[in-house]
């Protein structure tokens, strides 16, 4: 009979067969930082938003229109932070800010149609750097890739849960 921890975690696996975190955390680290680096050495300057820009654009072409707390609950930023990065994006005409017709004194913000162009132009132009990449792996690479990918949403959600106590799925 093997002990279970009483805290509720999953038991112990045999040395070997755990996540390395560690390693993880280094990879994770290395791709954000790959993924930055390629986005400042752009060819179409045009495109450059800041990446806080362009995540909370990307959280409104997921659900538009929304709220202001909805997008500081979304993306775990102060509010006055969502409201200036809102304030940039509304006068570069990719959002609208609008009085919510069922509250007063709340506003909607809803991605525009430059906004939707913009992001998918923005998408376009920061998705060759990991096409190429992705296709210098070799075929059984690229399956563990795509087989990972909703398992490492499922991990980023859990550390959401974790840091901010919320479940925004």
């Amino acid at each position: 009979m093997s002990a279970r921890p009483s805290s509720g975690a999953s038991p112990r696996r045999p040395a070997g067969q755990e996540p390395d975190a560690r390693l993880l955390t280094e990879a994770i680290t290395r791709l954000q930082r790959a993924l930055h680096s390629s986005m400042i050495r752009t060819d179409h300057p045009g495109e450059a938003l800041p990446v806080a820009q362009v995540e909370l654009l990307q959280a409104l072409r997921e659900h538009s229109p929304a709220h202001i707390s909805d997008l500081t609950a979304r993306r775990h930023l102060a509010p006055s932070t969502v409201s200036g990065l809102i304030s940039r994006i509304v006068g570069a005409g990719l959002v609208t800010r609008d009085v919510d017709p069922v509250n007063r004194r709340a506003s909607v913000v809803t991605l525009t149609a430059a906004g939707r162009e913009r992001l998918a132009a923005w998408t376009r132009t920061h998705k060759d750097p990991m096409d190429t990449a992705f296709a210098a792996l070799d075929d059984s690479e690229r399956a563990v890739v795509a087989e990972a990918l909703p398992v490492l949403v499922r991990l980023a959600e859990h550390l959401d849960e974790q840091a901010y106590g919320t479940d925004l799925g």
